[in-house]
């Protein structure tokens, strides 16, 4: 075969059909341009943990399948990814990842044997899927069925793996065979594949510096992104530190967030997540003690604590595989160090670690264990959204420790990260007549109290665009923390519906309808109809079986009753006219119900009919010796044919207003926790109330310089009566030739005049597709006036200096605009 070739439509393609997270989308990309060299270069994606290492996995398997390569190898460390990997790509299983086009055959040390006739046929696509240990040279029974010649292969399977002239080795947690594990590293280069693709959250240091590493996500940037959850280090002011108060905290954590998971369960109809607790241990004995006090005085139901030691039997590590389950009775894991790569459950709400944070440990074991999301998505409640870390060290210990503890998450780049200032410090913004506002800041946080702790964002910065900061790591006094996740849990019982008197906007969506046009028999060709007919140049003959009764006498003089089969005769079969089956035929298609009893249609059936007989050698009467079955079949081939053609006739495309009411009614949406008052600094993915024109009491941003300057330039206006914040997952969108576009803001003024808003950035105002968008809705906007059913609408793109520019004065934005 040919080598494989970059293909960024076939990459784009593959991300939307799985649902690749952006992250894994554009690593997909990085790998498959570099996957062109074919010599067998070893390059390494570090992905952080949580981001979803396996969908890239996948979707590389499905672009490598694509491109023509039908061998893939995927070596993974312990049994626990060994038996997750296969599950990934075994359907019907729990872990099963949905959505790809190609269904690989599954191939491991284990059932090789059984697949050889699999192994051999070019056209399927197989995975071999090995425990790294599997490929070493023999010294056990495993090894040995790798590496000793298997008869029914005529090789050994390493070698059969070598001789592969299209493999490709994919690497998990890459970073265990590299460095000191050269042993690993070398059986997995000796395969000879035409790359290696290492997948890992922790690259080897060697790696980076030897330029292996060409795509990479950190931990913070998932953190920002929202891809993950926020980590929250719960300190005690008064720096408790024995063990029995902090199990004692843990389990109250847990507690306050199970009553949160379960009511966002409830509220929005979704299967309910058990948090779980996971403390990390240093020994088995201080293992156990904890196990034993969790045991005795806080978790004291039967199979509520799980303690895992190298030494585990198969029941608590079937315990452990299960802990995600709604009906898992566990509610703590006691750990050993054990459970590193490879244990990805979505259910880790609190984390103790009996070891000082500022150790190692923090983001290797402590994070990286606890960050997926329970629920898939962000939700913005605090209790769901965040993992509780219960620290050792007091509030003045961590204070004096911050920048060493922002450097476990950032590493290299903890400059990029400040303190979120969430009590209100910046002044109201100017009003349209220019006296400045008569409000005044709103305390910081939904119980009117400034928060206490700390809140680092994150100021982040990718493909050379600036993003705007989001929270990154709270540090929150243990009391405080309580309090905001009960209020939280408490919120999610509550929905975020209109304030009251607020009105409800008809958004008149303009809606492309795909009409199928009017059918007609004259869209059957002469040439189907002729094909058809062909197929029914003869009639089969109807013959009779004769069989005849024979009686003989035995050797012993009894007589045998037998029977003779003799020479069939021809049956007689009813034949009918030419004209008769024309006929016949033109009722049966005019009758089907496809078209419209007319004298067009009527000519036109009889032309079809023509046809057909002419192409089954029908000429005239003389020639029409058709049996009644021989018509009945060509009836139904022929309704067929006409039923066939009337389902795949063309369609016209048309637009239709659907008016849609918003905000939707009833509401869905829980009400966010925490909420900072409108006049705290910004991050991303934070909840802001205070709102004095917004239809909604609270609404988040994407953009400070844009979005969230708008809102406040929208609040403060004396020709706003009111304001909308518009979300991409809501109702409220535009159809343009790249999908859907959602705009930032509804906004109703002083006149009723309504208004389409949106907010971009400098450096995305001439964007392509952020052009056509404007284009697309300023059509909208013409359409909508012009039937004058629906209001009056205007749309208004603000760039960032157009805002900056308005200094806050609406009535200057539009002025802006204009010019």
């Amino acid at each position: 075969m040919t080598w494989v070739t970059y293909d960024p439509q076939l990459v784009e393609a593959i991300a939307a059909r799985l649902d690749l997270r952006d992250p894994n989308r554009r690593a997909l990309h990085k790998v498959a341009d570099n996957l062109q060299e074919g010599n067998g270069r070893e390059f390494i994606c570090d992905l952080a943990t949580g981001v979803g290492k396996t969908y890239l996995a996948a979707g590389l398997l499905e672009y490598l399948a694509e491109a023509g390569v039908r061998n893939v190898v995927m070596i993974v460390p312990l049994d626990v990814i060994y038996e997750k990997t296969i599950a990934n790509f075994t359907p019907g299983t729990r872990k099963y990842i949905d959505g790809a086009a190609w269904e690989p055959v599954v191939i491991t040390a284990e059932n090789f044997k059984q697949r050889v006739e699999d192994m051999n046929d070019p056209m399927k696509l197989k995975l071999f899927v090995f425990k790294v240990q599997t490929l070493l040279k023999p010294s056990d029974d495993m090894r040995r069925k790798m590496h000793d010649l298997n008869e029914s292969m005529g090789d050994a399977l390493y070698t059969h793996l070598q001789g592969l002239g299209d493999l490709v080795v994919v690497a998990d947690e890459h970073h265990v065979y590299s460095g000191d594990a050269e042993k690993y590293g070398g059986t997995i280069r000796d395969l000879g594949a035409r790359a290696i693709v290492g997948l890992t959250a922790t690259p080897n240091k060697q790696d980076v510096s030897a330029g292996k590493v060409i795509f990479r996500y950190s931990l913070a940037e998932a953190i920002a992104d929202g891809l993950v959850k926020i980590p929250v280090i719960v300190y005690r002011e008064d720096g408790t530190k024995d063990t029995r108060s902090q199990l004692a905290d843990a389990c109250h954590l847990r507690d306050v967030k199970e009553a949160a998971w379960r009511a966002y369960s409830h509220a929005l109809n979704k299967s309910v997540v058990v948090p779980v607790l996971f403390i990390v241990c240093e020994e088995v004995k201080k293992a156990e003690q904890v196990a034993e006090t969790l045991r005795s005085d806080f978790l004291t139901e039967s199979g509520q604590v799980l303690l895992i030691t190298g030494g585990s039997s198969d029941q608590a590590l079937r315990a452990l595989k299960a802990v995600e389950d709604a009906t898992s009775p566990v509610r703590a894991v006691v750990s050993v160090d054990k459970l590193k790569e490879g244990w990805d459950v979505r259910n880790i709400g609190v984390i103790v670690s009996f070891r000082p944070l500022l150790s190692a440990t923090l983001t290797e074991q402590v994070l990286g264990r606890g960050l997926r999301l329970p629920f898939g998505e962000r939700t913005s409640i605090e209790a769901v959204d965040t993992v509780d870390i219960v620290a050792h060290e007091s509030y003045r210990q961590l204070l004096a420790s911050k920048k060493a503890l922002l450097e476990q998450v950032l590493e290299e780049r903890a400059s990029a990260a400040s303190e979120l200032k969430t009590t209100p410090t910046a002044k109201p913004i100017a009003t349209d007549d220019s006296q400045g506002g008569d409000e005044q800041p709103a305390p910081a946080t939904d119980d009117g109290t400034p928060q206490t702790g700390l809140t680092f964002v994150f100021d982040n910065q990718h493909v050379g665009e600036s993003i705007d900061p989001a929270v990154l790591l709270l540090m929150q006094e243990y009391n405080t923390t309580v309090g905001q996740q009960e209020k939280g849990a408490a919120a999610t019982m509550t929905l975020v519906a209109p304030v009251p008197g607020a009105p409800r906007i008809l958004f008149p969506r303009l809606e492309r309808q795909a009409v199928p046009t009017k059918f007609s028999l004259k869209l059957v060709t002469e040439q189907q109809a002729r094909d058809l007919g062909a197929k029914y140049l003869s009639d089969e003959s109807v013959y009779m079986k004769r069989v005849a009764l024979d009686a003989e006498r035995g050797a012993g003089g009894e007589v045998v009753v037998g029977e003779r089969f003799l020479e069939e005769e021809r049956a007689y079969v009813e034949n009918l006219t030419w004209s008769v089956v024309k006929k016949q035929l033109e009722d049966k298609v005019l009758a089907l119900g496809v078209v419209e009893s007319t004298l067009t249609e009527d000519q036109a059936a009889g032309e079809v009919m023509g046809w057909f007989l002419n192409g089954a050698g029908v000429t005239s009467d003389e020639h029409a010796q058709w049996s009644v079955k021989r018509t009945a079949l060509a009836t139904r081939a022929i309704e067929s044919m006409i039923v066939k053609a009337y389902q795949l006739r063309a369609t016209t495309p048309t637009w239709e207003f659907n008016v849609v009411e918003v905000p939707v009614f009833p509401p869905s949406r829980p009400m966010p926790s925490p909420r900072l008052s409108k006049w705290a600094d910004f991050a991303k993915g934070m909840h802001y109330e205070g709102w004095q024109k917004s239809i909604e009491p609270v609404a988040n941003f994407d953009a400070k310089t844009t979005e969230f300057t708008l809102s406040r330039m929208l609040d403060s206006s004396s020709q706003i009566k009111w304001w909308l914040r518009i979300y991409s997952n809501g109702p409220v969108w535009i159809e343009w030739d790249g999908g859907r576009y959602f705009a930032d803001f509804i906004a109703i003024d002083s006149n009723g005049l309504h208004w389409l808003i949106e907010g971009k950035a400098d450096d995305d105002a001439n964007d392509e597709s952020v052009v056509a968008k404007s284009r697309a809705a300023k059509a909208w906007v013409a359409k909508v006036n012009d039937v004058g059913t629906h209001g009056q609408w205007r749309y208004l793109f603000a760039t960032e200096t157009m805002i900056k520019q308005a200094y806050g004065r609406w009535l200057d934005l539009i002025e802006g605009d204009r010019a």
